[in-house]
């Protein structure tokens, strides 16, 4: 089974800064190890061959749909991930020479990108991490669901935001069939298959 790992907005804008914080209640330990592992699933992946595809967010007002911005203008929300600032910049991550980046904007879902629809073709299985299950995360999962690929997300490597975690991967579980298991699991999975195909 062809696998890809898609790591999800794990940008400046939704990783820290006191917009997250307030988000948070204060407490940004989930976020912080959610982006942590998902620093470590690409490690694995590429030590493992498993090609590594990144997706970015842009919410630069330009992009905004009119839902979007009266949404934004009625809870007094301002643009994140502005395209070209440091909010927009992966955190604690840079892709590889080589490795895809396809940019969503002003949306949830990657598939929405037709370049990123295009390429996940030659995958059988999409691997997730990043940022958020409950917002991109699951908007990505489930048109790669309908797609007919199969869905692994990584616990360990992605956290919610309005919901709790357990809650949304245990909807995903239910209704796309999505494998939900850790880094160190699916790794040892990607040490096998690399250890076949040796």
């Amino acid at each position: 089974m062809s696998t890809a790992l898609v790591v999800i907005d794990v940008q400046n804008d939704f990783c820290t800064g006191p917009a997250v914080a307030a988000k948070f209640d204060g407490d940004t330990t989930a976020v912080e190890s959610a982006a942590a592992g998902a620093a470590r699933a690409v490690d694995a992946a590429r030590a493992h061959d498993v090609e590594v595809v990144f997706v970015r967010f842009e919410g630069d007002a330009a992009y905004q749909g009119p839902s979007w911005r009266q949404r934004d203008a009625a809870s007094g929300k301002r643009p994140k991930c502005v395209t070209g600032s440091w909010g927009a910049e992966f955190h604690n991550l840079t892709p590889a020479p080589g490795e895809r980046v396809f940019t969503k904007r002003a949306c949830f879902d990657a598939f929405l990108n037709p370049e990123f629809a295009a390429s996940i073709d030659a995958f059988d299985q999409l691997v997730f991490a990043g940022l958020y299950t409950d917002v991109c995360v699951d908007s990505t999962a489930r048109t790669a669901f309908q797609k007919g690929l199969h869905i692994t997300v990584l616990a360990d490597c992605t956290t919610a935001l309005r919901l709790p975690n357990d809650t949304i991967l245990g909807f995903m579980a239910a209704l796309y069939g999505a494998r939900i298991t850790t880094l160190a699991e699916e790794e040892e999975l990607w040490r096998a298959s690399s250890t076949v195909s040796a």
